[in-house]
């Protein structure tokens, strides 16, 4: 069953226009063609990636945090209490009104102090501002040197200038030396992506960004295994162009510097409205899915491969709107952008912080427990 599976899914008929095949990309005479097999040396380059990153994070990046002055904020952590530990962790991190009478009869506690008591507690989950500058700066110095690297690679190719070219001799694509170590780098970057979510700040966008990095992941090694590595080149680079700016925004916001943040984030804005949603669609797109059905005859592949583009469209368009959402806030009276996706610290009351001494068995009166509210009588 298994040999059937897979030689169905080779089926050159699945993935190739009509009088095309594996047999096509056969290296012969000194010429060399990507492979699906090459695609197995990503596994380690991303383990590579994930011990570079903790280097990066606990030296570098500790280092340019303290010089670019980010500072924590002091966060009240909660005295240990197991039935709202359990409760919270179990159960729910926003218990509800009727929840909080409940607890409030189980632990003695005020309805003031449980609800204090759960706000402080999800602050403490939350990810420190060292924590966000670390990840930022290590995306940054990746997308900014992958950036670089792929426009070395592509600047002197004609299809970086006419798309069109991308097609030129489908599907006997020669394999430069730079088109290689672009792939597997790439690709392998976007693996420890994936491996290190988990342990990543979680944005309101999580679901969406795990949805990018398979399509993306996906997207790469299909158009290794078929050949479609010019047009896999023009998407990298068209996505790298606009990340390190945002990572570098996110850095000084991080940071402080609310105008360098401002600066920053406009020209990240421009940058990605041109090159996502103008060149991706209407000259990447155009010539991967208008263009190639003037040489050969619709198939699999090419719905495929469209596909996985139009997925990515989609989600660009999904950015989008968060960007114009956090572009409002250069309007009067504004003066630093946050990001939209971001889960943010809840603040403390000023009844809050003053108020620090739980009561047990029974509400608060006055500020004082019902056993000391008579403080102020004489002695009978």
């Amino acid at each position: 069953m298994l040999s059937g599976l897979r030689e169905w899914f080779w089926n050159e008929r699945l993935w190739f226009p009509e009088g095309l095949g594996w047999a096509n990309l056969e290296d012969r005479d000194g010429v060399i063609y990507s492979k699906a097999s090459d695609l197995w040396v990503t596994l380690p380059i991303a383990l590579v990636f994930l011990i570079i990153r903790q280097v990066f994070e606990r030296t570098v990046a500790i280092r340019l945090a303290t010089a670019m002055g980010v500072k924590e904020k002091t966060r009240v952590r909660v005295a240990h209490d197991p039935i709202m530990e359990s409760y919270f962790r179990i159960t729910s991190k926003n218990p509800k009104q009727g929840e909080i009478e409940s607890l409030g009869k189980k632990t003695g506690y005020s309805e003031r102090h449980i609800h204090r008591w759960f706000r402080r507690r999800r602050n403490q989950e939350r990810p420190n501002q060292l924590k966000k500058f670390k990840e930022a700066s290590w995306r940054f110095t990746f997308y900014l040197l992958a950036f670089i690297a792929g426009l070395a690679a592509l600047v002197d190719k004609p299809w970086f200038y006419k798309m069109e070219e991308m097609w030129a001799g489908f599907p006997m694509l020669p394999l430069l030396p730079s088109q290689y170590w672009y792939y597997m780098i790439e690709l392998g970057f976007y693996m420890s992506l994936l491996f290190s979510v988990a342990s990543d700040v979680k944005r309101k966008d999580f679901k969406e960004q795990i949805v990018h990095h398979v399509a993306t992941i996906v997207l790469i090694s299909f158009s290794w295994c078929v050949n479609y590595i010019r047009a896999g080149t023009l998407i990298m680079l068209v996505h790298d162009a606009s990340d390190y700016l945002l990572e570098s925004a996110k850095m000084f916001n991080y940071a402080g510097w609310r105008k360098a943040c401002n600066y920053i984030f406009i020209l990240f804005a421009v940058v990605f409205i041109i090159t996502r949603l103008v060149i991706f669609p209407f000259g990447i797109m155009y010539c991967t899915w208008v263009y190639p059905v003037t040489l050969y005859r619709p198939f699999f592949g090419y719905y495929f491969f469209n596909g996985l583009l139009f997925v990515l469209l989609c989600l660009h368009i999904f950015w989008a709107v968060l960007i114009l959402r956090m572009a409002i806030k250069f309007l009067p009276g504004n003066n630093i952008v946050e990001d939209e996706r971001s889960d943010r610290e809840e603040t403390e009351s000023e009844d809050d912080v003053d108020d620090e001494t739980p009561m047990k068995n029974g509400a608060v009166q006055n500020g004082h427990s019902p056993l000391n509210n008579n403080h102020h009588r004489k002695n009978e």
